[in-house]
């Protein structure tokens, strides 16, 4: 069930029942391990449904689809929790006692604690609560004692698991490592770090499997963990870095900014740009975190269709890191009920963008900003991007010309078939469908 499930959920038109196969999976599998351990008190195991499901369904009800790489950020977290717990549980309860079982013990521990909080400080700067944030001074040195002083403690550990002291530390250096780890990474790095900690919540399940002997926590954490790995390296291969790239250049001295980009920018009304859409026959819908704030997607959707109608073929273009998760934009345009034909991936919208009449950017920013293949002192140089500037016309709805998330500047805002149309995405696309009525 859960193979047929990360299957389904390879498809937006599949995902929900891959989620609900996943789900009950789950189920199974925790219902299996209670009577395959002859627990008979349930008591504390169905309040711990009861709460949990409560929780979980409010939250997964309440929360905003702008706030949901936050949600799974921290769902990743206290995933790692739970290994590191059952880690512990398994030295208190003396469950663990060969060499081996304390060794995946101590990962279960290690893994655990760096999702843990990892992820909350990842949640932190996707929630820009602790946007502020930054490496700390001496960032590179404080991470390498921590480092050691976890290797130092799982070993004596492993020597000395009678004694408490070590698994103390080992937990407390284990939580701290994963601070360390994930403070320096940029903003913009996050859907990348959310891809990883997804990965390292599975490998810390598998890890806390071998630790008290259950297959199915084995094989549902490497399942977790491979997959992980895998849109990990996808990602990265979107933005064209390296996994150690992302994780460590907020570790490296800080190089010289690009210099700022300088131009005319011309605004346009939502009046004139009708015209312009109207005499369109193709048009290239590319969707960013912008969208997500503006609660857009819907009213995207009634554009599109508005479009269609007047003779113009319409598809979206869908960057890998477009958003604050894997995905983020396809769950958006899901929710409007926007075909999943139409939404094309980078590969397959960028050779048909020189044909393209009016390619409109909402709310994005980095994932078609030309400095990428131009301005070689830009940091996201050589970073493959959605070339909307080969467009006949660009539209970039944006309120206002900051930077986006990674804070570089776009020349693509200068550009002569680029024209600006500053407010609220939502307002100014409901505008437009005023226009066509």
């Amino acid at each position: 069930m859960f193979i047929f499930g990360l299957k389904y959920l390879g498809s937006p038109a599949t995902a929900r029942k891959g989620n609900q196969i996943s789900a009950v999976g789950m189920l199974l599998a925790v219902l299996a391990a209670l009577l395959d351990q002859g627990i008979v008190d349930y008591s504390y195991i169905l309040a711990g449904f009861v709460v949990g499901g409560a929780v979980g369904a409010v939250a997964a009800r309440k929360v905003q689809m702008t706030s949901m790489p936050e949600m799974v950020a921290l769902f990743n977290g206290f995933g790692g929790l739970a290994s590191l717990a059952v880690g512990i549980a398994a030295v208190l309860m003396a469950v663990a006692s060969s060499t081996f079982a304390l060794f995946t013990v101590a990962l279960s521990i290690l893994i655990g604690g760096v999702t843990f909080t990892g992820s909350i400080i990842a949640w932190g700067k996707l929630s820009e609560k602790l946007g502020n944030l930054k490496a700390l001074a001496n960032q590179k040195n404080v991470s390498l004692a921590v480092a050691g002083g976890v290797i130092v403690s799982a070993l004596l550990f492993l020597a000395f698991p009678e004694t408490g002291l070590w698994l103390f530390l080992l937990v407390l250096l284990s939580l701290a490592f994963g601070i360390l780890l994930v403070i320096p990474i940029g903003g913009a790095d996050m859907p990348v770090v959310i891809s990883l900690l997804n990965s390292y919540s599975g490998l810390a399940a598998c890890a806390a499997g071998f630790a008290i002997g259950n297959n199915i926590l084995i094989v549902a954490g490497s399942l977790v963990g491979a997959s992980g790995i895998i849109l990990t390296q996808i990602m990265c291969k979107a933005m064209n870095r390296s996994l150690s790239n992302v994780l460590f250049s907020g570790f490296a001295d800080p190089v010289e900014a690009a210099a700022s980009i300088e131009g005319e920018v011309k605004p346009l009304s939502v009046e004139d740009a009708f015209y312009v859409l109207e005499a369109a026959s193709s048009v290239a819908i590319i969707p960013g975190y912008g969208m997500a704030v503006a609660q857009a997607q819907h009213v995207v959707n009634e554009l599109r269709e508005l479009l269609e109608k007047n003779g113009a073929e319409v598809v979206f273009g869908i960057h890998p890191v477009a958003g604050r998760m894997p995905g983020h934009m396809n769950v958006l345009l899901a929710e409007a009920d926007v075909p999943y034909d139409l939404l094309l991936e980078m590969d397959e919208i960028n050779p048909r963008m020189d044909a393209v009449d009016v390619a409109i950017v909402i709310g994005a920013n980095d994932v078609v900003n030309p400095a990428a293949r131009e301005v070689e002192s830009s940091p996201i140089y050589g970073m493959p991007v959605i070339n909307v500037d080969n467009a006949r016309t660009v539209f970039v709805l944006k309120r206002s010309m900051a930077s986006g998330f990674a804070g570089i500047d776009n020349p693509l805002f200068f550009k002569d078939n680029t024209r600006m149309i500053f407010g609220d995405a939502k307002e100014t696309i409901t505008g437009l469908i005023r226009e066509f009525d």
